[in-house]
């Protein structure tokens, strides 16, 4: 005897494919869509910003959680200066970690990295008060409040160099971290221009 699959399974079953394969193609769709938006957005601010480098704007936006969810540039501009603030309470921990270690410590060092975690211990607040102005399309304010935090890295690198040979042992996250706010800087400088649109 010759079974046959009745056509109230077959159906579903169709239907369950095609929905997965329409699924499939939308969702990747919607990443090289994002990427675009990322790609675009960061050409432009590479353009406008010589000390910033395309591939690190683009790895980092990449990267960054909510990214691939980013329709325009307003919503880039959030979790741009997300990025920044969790770059800013990242280095900050990273310089409590260190100042664990004083025994060991040259003192002129262990100076500088206690000024730098001031200056970090400071930006937290400003990055997040940054976020509530952009939010509130006050992008005059947020543009103040992301360049103190950019000001902020280049104190604490610049503490180092007063002393000769001495090397700052927080070169990258510095600039990361002036990186990550110029990125949102160039944002905020486009929204403000162009509205959402690149």
């Amino acid at each position: 005897m010759r079974q046959t699959l009745s056509s109230s399974f077959v159906i579903p079953l169709f239907l369950c494919i095609f929905f997965f394969f329409v699924s499939i193609s939308t969702s990747h769709g919607l990443t090289a869509t994002n990427d675009s938006l990322i790609r675009k957005t960061c050409k432009k601010c590479a353009q406008s910003d010589p000390n910033l480098s395309y591939n690190f704007c683009v790895t980092s936006l990449q990267a960054a959680p909510h990214s691939h969810c980013a329709n325009d540039l307003r919503q880039l501009g959030k979790i741009s200066i997300t990025l920044l603030g969790r770059n800013v309470t990242s280095t900050s921990s990273h310089i409590k970690e260190l100042l664990k270690n004083q025994q060991k410590m040259d003192p002129f060092v262990r100076s500088c990295l206690h000024d730098c975690f001031d200056l970090y211990s400071d930006a937290i607040p400003t990055t997040k008060q940054a976020l509530q102005d952009y939010k509130a399309k006050h992008y005059d304010d947020a543009n103040i409040d992301v360049s103190s935090v950019m000001d902020a890295t280049t104190t604490c690198e610049d503490g180092f160099k007063e002393k000769e040979g001495v090397v700052s042992p927080l070169t990258k996250r510095n600039n990361d971290v002036f990186m990550l706010s110029a990125i949102s800087l160039s944002i905020i400088n486009m929204i403000r221009l162009n509205g959402d649109s690149i």
